[in-house]
């Protein structure tokens, strides 16, 4: 199973201030298809935030557009997974079926470049019943999918073995845990999550802010660990990445896998009607 990474190295800039995504809004998430060595970012659409309208972006591992499609009706976009299959389909994993901009359950699709999607188009899965805010994360290493989701509206994680739940197979979690440890403000806003082997990634923070979250102090961003076979906080440590940005948002948390696995951080940049987007990543070994 894949080893943890060390929250205390030092993250390394990778994509810098990119304006390639579609929309003229800031990055939700993010995640990778390794094998056709493309990067699937997820937007808002500008004004789609009540209705969960998303905004779907392909790019080559340069941060170049190769295509987009749009999401009607899906959900916020906090996190998104990539699955491939034995015959090489590749599927995208994300939110769907939004009430009040989150989604209610999950669903996986295939990237058609140009198409819109509706809630309608798609086979949505609801795992948990009753839940809201559902979010979806795969990791190819374990063949696991995890599900951050609402319960009486307190967050939590719930992931199963991959080929169950394709198989709508939900009865047996791998784990089922509350969401603990994001930030040492539990008021400060949560970004983003990645599942990697027997750990969990998480991300918080807000964008600068000249009262409460001054660039001169370099932010409030934290990555934090968990152990999903006890759901105990391993590590969390705040990051200075990207600290020269202006606004500088964290949006995102991935893994690119490989021989040299990566933990990569989303950060946006730039005025409102003209994001960017930079991404870091801190390596698995110093």
């Amino acid at each position: 199973m894949a080893d943890p990474f060390d929250l205390s190295i030092p993250a390394e800039r990778w994509l810098w201030k990119k304006d390639t995504l579609k929309d003229p809004t800031i990055l939700q998430s993010f995640a990778f298809d390794e094998a056709n060595e493309h990067l699937y970012v997820l937007q808002l659409t500008r004004g789609g935030s009540t209705a969960g309208d998303l905004c779907l972006n392909r790019l080559d591992l340069r941060g170049k557009r190769l295509g987009h499609m749009y999401l009607r009706g899906f959900g916020h976009g906090v996190s998104m997974g990539v699955q491939h299959t034995s015959d090489g389909t590749v599927w995208i994993w994300t939110e769907a079926d939004a009430k009040g901009g989150y989604g209610r359950g999950v669903t996986r699709f295939r990237f058609v470049d140009g198409a819109v999607r509706t809630r309608e188009d798609v086979k949505v899965r609801h795992p948990i019943p009753g839940s809201t805010h559902n979010q979806p994360s795969v990791c190819p290493v374990s063949r696991r999918i995890a599900i951050r989701h609402r319960v009486d509206d307190k967050p939590r994680y719930r992931i199963w073995d991959l080929d169950a739940f394709v198989a709508r197979d939900y009865s047996e979690p791998v784990a089922d845990f509350p969401q603990t440890g994001a930030h040492p403000d539990p008021k400060v806003p949560f970004q983003g999550y990645a599942l990697h082997g027997d750990h969990l990634y998480q991300l918080a923070g807000t964008a600068y802010d000249a009262r409460t979250n001054p660039p001169a102090k370099r932010g409030n961003v934290h990555v934090s660990c968990l152990d999903i076979r006890t759901g105990r906080l391993l590590d969390r440590q705040r990051t200075e990445a990207g600290h020269s940005l202006d606004h500088r948002e964290p949006e995102g948390l991935a893994v690119r896998h490989g021989s040299e696995p990566r933990l990569c951080l989303g950060l946006a940049s730039g005025q409102e009607g003209a994001r960017r987007f930079s991404i870091y990543y801190k390596p698995q070994t110093a």
